[in-house]
């Protein structure tokens, strides 16, 4: 039986911790646009508050999450125990992206280690905050973390990373804006 609770507790921060991985959901409004599901990883994940969240948004091939808490900020995160006692947990709320020239991106950058390639940190505040047993979801083992995302970052260096950016986040699959200082 699933569980909602009004904050983030010790239990479920600790929860959070253990977790390797994540995943982000987000939608546009228009009902023909195309749902985002993510999964997340590295060390890219806080907890700023009882009902406040962050995590890193690095340099990738869409800008969906961006684009759609933009237009709307609905945004859904789940986190999956692949190893110990079953359970996942999903934080409802409503997101934005902080962008590098954001008056407020200092207050957020310092949280997390450096990745060649971030792009912007999504803050949450979260309105639902639920859980439920897992009891269907695999065990696995972790191996490790995959390092070809930021090899790629750090060999491409910033400018061809801007340059990367400025083709491929300018906007999302729909045509809703992606990050600001693509726009032309």
């Amino acid at each position: 039986m699933g569980r909602l609770f009004a904050a983030l507790d010790d239990d479920l921060k600790s929860f959070i911790a253990e977790q390797r991985m994540f995943f982000v959901a987000t939608a546009p409004l228009a009902i023909e646009g195309h749902i985002n599901l993510s999964p997340k990883g590295l060390d890219s994940f806080r907890v700023l508050g009882p009902t406040t969240v962050a995590y890193l948004d690095l340099t990738g091939s869409g800008i969906e999450t961006v684009a759609h808490t933009r237009e709307n900020g609905r945004i859904t995160l789940m986190f999956c125990a692949f190893a110990g006692r079953p359970r996942l947990l999903r934080l409802y709320g409503r997101g934005r992206a902080v962008e590098r020239n954001d008056s407020d991106w200092c207050r957020f950058d310092g949280l997390f280690p450096h990745y060649a390639g971030t792009r912007s940190v999504m803050v949450v505040e979260v309105e639902r905050i639920a859980d439920s047993c897992g009891f269907g979801v695999p065990r696995y083992n972790y191996l490790g973390e995959r390092s070809q995302l930021i090899d790629y970052a750090e060999k491409s260096g910033p400018e061809e990373l801007t340059q990367y950016m400025a083709e491929n986040n300018r906007e999302s699959i729909d045509g809703l804006p992606g990050l600001r200082h693509c726009q032309v």
